[in-house]
């Protein structure tokens, strides 16, 4: 009995903790926070803190220069008769629509052509990779529109073989159609993600395939595509979504304005000249809600799509 007793006062599978320790693990708990803390205050000063006064704002009447005033609803429901606002959802939307699966294609294409092992394989991931770094500047975006003049690089091809050119640019028709077709050329990021992905497919799958007879094409689709449908998803998600943000091409092409005839008028661009040309900072900030809940709209909607398409390999 007695030794049952003696028992029961142990903790089993316990022991004391030594004072040492215990300081130990203080002295690193604080230098953890230490070096989190300049991450904490960006996202509380730079992120959380202007995403929270632009939910206030987007209630008020707000010029930047007197005090808000609070109006409830009414910038909400000013969006509802605001054609210029569905006019830039409409060439924002065909911008994402077309540009998106256009520039993957193109990143996939040109991985699963360097993925062949090619020579001189870093210098020409690192050449096709440049445009993504470059596109998004106001130089490209200059030099976009210098080609696609009137009197640009393109009419002069088209001059060589008898063909008339035109203001691509001037004209509502095709002045977006060269905006997608400089975001289509910015396919360096996600043909990486693309290449790194087809390293990661194993090659006895293609030996299989081989051996049974199918021929490239069919290892393609049968084999190549379903191992890569995670990585197409990632691509989609992450392409939408800065695709929705895009700003800087548009701004300088266009001069601005959108133009011509609201044909460039991206939603980002219609929001910027709400609030920093026409001083309607409340108005712009219920725009800028209202492209949080359509952008996590779409995502969610993708990852929704998912569970039908994408084959994670267990």
């Amino acid at each position: 009995m007695s030794a049952i007793t003696e028992l029961s006062k142990l903790k089993v599978g316990r022991r004391p903790v030594d004072p040492r320790e215990r300081k130990a693990a203080r002295r690193d708990n604080k230098a953890a926070l230490v070096f989190l803390l300049p991450w904490l205050l960006g996202l509380l000063i730079i992120t959380a803190g202007p995403m929270f006064a632009s939910f206030y704002l987007s209630f008020t009447d707000y010029n930047l220069l007197e005090d808000p005033n609070w109006v409830g609803l009414e910038n909400y429901l000013r969006m509802l008769g605001d054609e210029r606002l569905h006019q830039s959802l409409r060439v924002t939307l065909t911008y994402v629509v077309v540009g998106v699966p256009l520039q993957l294609a193109v990143a996939l294409f040109i991985a699963v052509a360097l993925n062949r092992g090619m020579r001189g394989l870093s210098f020409y991931r690192s050449v096709f990779y440049l445009p993504s770094l470059l596109g998004g500047s106001v130089a490209i975006a200059i030099l976009w529109r210098q080609i696609f003049g009137t009197t640009g690089l393109v009419n002069q091809v088209l001059g060589l073989f008898g063909v008339e050119g035109m203001g691509w640019i001037s004209s509502p028709d095709t002045a977006l159609g060269t905006i997608i077709l400089l975001h289509v050329w910015t396919f360096g990021s996600p043909m990486i993600i693309f290449l790194a992905g087809l390293r990661q497919i194993p090659t006895m799958y293609y030996e299989a395939a081989a051996v049974d007879g199918a021929g490239k094409a069919k290892q393609f689709w049968r084999i190549t595509m379903p191992m890569l449908t995670p990585i197409i998803f990632f691509n989609i998600v992450l392409q939408t979504i800065g695709a929705f943000q895009s700003f800087t091409q548009a701004f300088i092409i266009s001069g601005g304005i959108g133009g011509p005839s609201d044909s460039t008028l991206f939603y980002t661009m219609y929001l910027y000249n709400t609030g920093f040309k026409d001083f309607e900072m409340g108005y712009a900030s219920a725009m800028a809600w209202l492209l949080v809940v359509i952008v996590g709209a779409l995502t969610a909607v993708n990852f929704i799509a998912s569970k039908y398409w994408v084959h994670y390999d267990d």
